[in-house]
């Protein structure tokens, strides 16, 4: 997945050198000076979080990480040279206790510091967080059954209250057991994941597949997050970098992208986080530059810390307009998609603050994108939503919940569930006006279900998974007046995602609405789901 670079073997269990040695593309050794920090400004904005008024560091929240190798951890493992940057709140070997020095990763090292570094120069995303991290092994003495196990556990530590979960590394269709195995999220691990997010309530963070051959699995999960990554243009993360493995199946390598990219219609990025030319210490205590989505996902898993810090703050004031729903991963899913940036607002509001343009590896921005002018597809290819705004997500966040069938603000989000053949509207308060656009995203679960042979609640070695199949939900913007879906404003009506994503213009001013329905049960008759909205209230845009 992503690449780290300069690995000293005598910090690394031999076994994994394999692995994460083809992974180092990009990496050289970099003074300080020369890097910019993908926290700030410029990258996801999650260092205004950590600064007054808001205090956000991730606080007595709970992530974790799983690997084929470690981060190390003080006061346990003993390295000569290591002046360790960072508190672990607890690492393991699969499901069970690690010796000192075992496993150790600068790969793992080096993914752990974006989450929760607290070195001054190179600080993380969520410094103040609690990181479980798990590592998972020699990929000859173990697979995706072994992976499953290590995920589980790491899921349940902190009493099972971990928020997300970080995957920097993944498996190659070539030891898929499967026959002809192919990215349609049936391999184990990708039915693990989405089962597991379900059951355990914690959101997933995939790095995205890249490099020639390829990790892809478990990129092909329905229930969590898929980073690309991007690079800086003058200054700010803006481009979708060339390494990423995310463009349609045309031209030279159109064998090789067919095979790493996800079977039929559904699309695979989520969204795009920094990831190129990435400064981080490594476990001989060196400044790295480092490149790779395994460099993206945990800027986007430590965000979450960030959020949750926050929604627990406003759970212990009893906020109005405040829920333990605001714990649920559907809803950071929801969140952290509906805030992301796509096109830099003007000034006036109506790209509702975005503060910066995305580009694709082409150069081509939202509105060139099939995810702008076709409904039917909720997600662009490479750019997912668009680009990770901690802050933004915050601003999403801070909302607060409103319940459907009644009047919402203009920001705001939901967790419910609809029953089959019904509708669920949300009638936005104040006008919009006309030319403004909107942002709303809907997002649900696959339904994957354990084999449990032994009926213990847990995943063993040796037990399968059961997909039930995803249910369909549309999305609609509508004239508040109107009933018929027909006449909606925009929509978003993919058969194949369990996300729907609307971004577009109002065009007329007036009151509008957001409708959810469930048109097509495949399992059960009753769906839970997440749901954000944003829009420029006419009250708070100029005439």
């Amino acid at each position: 997945m992503g690449d780290s670079s300069n690995i000293d073997s005598r910090y690394m269990n031999n076994s994994i050198a394999w692995l994460v040695g083809t992974l180092s593309l990009f990496g050289i050794v970099t003074p300080i000076g020369a890097l910019e920090n993908s926290i700030g400004k410029g990258g996801i904005n999650a260092e205004k979080l950590h600064e007054a008024p808001y205090n956000l560091t991730g606080r007595k929240i709970a992530i974790g990480q799983v690997e084929i190798g470690r981060p190390g951890q003080f006061g346990f493992d003993k390295i000569a040279a290591w002046n360790p940057k960072f508190n672990l709140a607890g690492v393991y070997f699969r499901n069970k206790g690690v010796k000192p020095n075992g496993n150790l990763d600068n790969h793992a090292a080096m993914v752990a510091m974006v989450m929760v570094s607290q070195d001054k120069r190179l600080p993380g995303v969520a410094p103040g967080a609690r990181l479980y991290a798990s590592a998972v092994g020699a990929l000859k003495r173990g697979g995706q059954p072994e992976e499953c196990l290590a995920s589980q556990h790491v899921a349940q530590r902190n009493s099972g209250d971990v928020r997300a979960i970080n995957f920097s590394f993944g498996e190659s269709l070539q030891r898929d057991p499967r026959e002809n195995a192919k990215l349609d999220g049936n391999a184990l691990l990708t039915q693990c994941i989405d089962w597991s997010a379900r059951v355990h309530d914690v959101l997933y963070v995939i790095a995205g597949n890249q490099g020639k051959g390829g990790i892809p699995i478990p990129t092909d999960h329905y229930n969590g997050i898929t980073t690309a990554y991007t690079a800086k243009r003058q200054g700010k993360f803006t481009k979708v970098d060339f390494a990423n493995l995310s463009a349609l199946p045309v031209g030279i390598g159109r064998r090789l992208i067919k095979r790493e990219i996800n079977l039929g219609l559904r699309r695979a990025v989520s969204l795009v986080a920094p990831g190129n030319k990435i400064a981080l210490y490594d476990l001989s205590g060196q400044i790295n530059e480092v490149s790779g989505t395994s460099f993206a996902a945990p800027h986007i898993t430590a965000s979450v810390a960030l959020l949750q810090e926050f929604g627990d703050r406003q759970l212990r004031e009893k906020q109005p307009n405040w829920s333990l729903d605001s714990r649920r991963h559907q809803v950071m899913k929801a969140v952290l998609l509906n805030s992301a940036d796509k096109l830099q607002d003007r000034g006036n509001g109506f790209l509702l603050g975005m503060s910066r343009t995305i580009l694709s590896k082409r150069n081509k921005n939202w509105l060139e994108s099939d995810a702008y002018s076709d409904p039917k597809t909720p997600l662009d290819m490479e750019m997912g939503t668009g680009h990770l705004n901690a802050f933004r997500a915050y601003q999403q966040f801070s909302a607060g919940q409103w319940k459907p069938n009644r009047t919402v603000p203009a920001l705001g989000w939901n967790y419910d569930t609809i029953t089959y053949n019904k509708h669920h509207d949300y009638m936005i308060e104040t006008p919009l006006p006309k030319g403004s656009y909107v942002s709303i995203t809907l997002v649900w679960d696959r339904h994957v279900e354990l084999n449990d042979t032994n009926r213990n609640e847990q995943y063993d070695l040796g037990e399968t998974f059961r997909d039930r199949g995803l249910n369909n939900l549309d999305l609609y913007l509508m004239s508040a007046s109107d009933q018929n879906v027909s006449e909606s404003t925009c929509s978003s009506v993919s058969s194949v995602d369990s996300v729907e994503h609307i971004f577009c213009p109002v065009p007329n001013t007036g009151l509008y609405k957001v409708r959810v329905e469930y048109p097509k049960p495949l399992n059960q008759q009753e769906q839970p789901y997440g749901l954000a909205w944003w829009t420029a209230s006419l009250k708070s845009s100029p005439e």
